[in-house]
């Protein structure tokens, strides 16, 4: 049975046996661990992950490749499908009382951040996730302070997790082939956050802020939400940009926020 792939979908399906092989050597998965798959395509990790691993769901939301991976995977009794949209997935009820899922996916471009979020939102249950994405987005995941892909994404999932880029995909390893270069990330939730943020979502509110207007400084991003005076009694520079400020002193502007949250109204 041969499936098209569909645009709508964001459908690109990895067919270079080369990447295939270092994927799979990059999970070292073991027979003992309940893996997670999302967007299996037409099954080219799903196979060879099925050898490994004791327990196998995967998540499609196309109609057409759930029917032909129930086909194809009839007689496998550890592998479960999920005829379902990942985003609005409920990743936390596969996992069993004090049991890690260990997630990987190739997915699609124009759903990949918010779905990685999303995941965050159940990273208690997650050991680590493997994800296939455009390289400039595992670039600006994985970017420190002072790059100029460094952003609001870096930030965020770097509060979230320890981030590693793995290696490049080339567009030639896909059918059809993407315009952009692909790359896999690895990303391990943290058991413990690297620093304390008060408020996830008012960490979020300052950062996309100074990120918003990425060539001002903060004194001029920010002047509508904190003083800066404030900012610079925490010790952190006024006159930098958002592209130059860490993890921790975005923490910290987040954690004294509500001390002059009337002044943006």
């Amino acid at each position: 049975m041969k499936h098209t792939p569909r645009k709508r979908f964001g459908q690109n399906f990895l067919h270079d046996h080369a990447i295939i092989y270092n994927i799979i050597a990059s999970l070292e998965a073991k027979a003992t661990e309940h893996w997670v798959e999302i967007g299996p395509g037409q099954g080219v990790l799903t196979t060879p992950l099925l050898q490994q691993v004791g327990q196998l769901d995967i998540v499609e939301l196309d109609r057409d490749l759930v029917a032909l991976l129930k086909e194809k995977y009839k007689d496998h009794s550890k592998l479960h499908i999920h005829s379902a949209d990942a985003l609005r997935f409920d990743f936390s009820a596969l996992a069993a009382p004090n049991e890690k899922l260990r997630i990987v996916g190739n997915l699609p471009y124009n759903i990949s951040t918010p779905l990685m979020f999303h995941l965050l939102n159940n990273a208690s249950c997650i050991e680590d996730m493997h994800f296939m994405l455009q390289k400039e987005v595992v670039d600006r995941i994985c970017a420190a302070p002072g790059s100029k892909k460094y952003g609001r994404l870096s930030v965020m999932m770097q509060y979230y997790c320890a981030a590693e880029c793995l290696f490049d995909v080339p567009p030639e390893s896909f059918d059809p082939a993407p315009q952009v270069m692909s790359a896999i990330v690895r990303l391990i939730p943290h058991q413990v956050p690297p620093i304390h943020v008060d408020d996830i979502a008012l960490l979020n509110r300052v950062v996309t802020q100074a990120f918003s207007q990425r060539r001002k400084t903060l004194r001029n991003s920010l002047k509508k939400m904190i003083p800066e005076a404030a900012i610079i009694a925490l010790n952190i520079d006024a006159s930098l940009r958002a592209e130059e400020i860490s993890l921790a002193d975005f923490a910290k502007l987040s954690n004294i926020y509500p001390e002059y949250a009337n002044i943006d109204g």
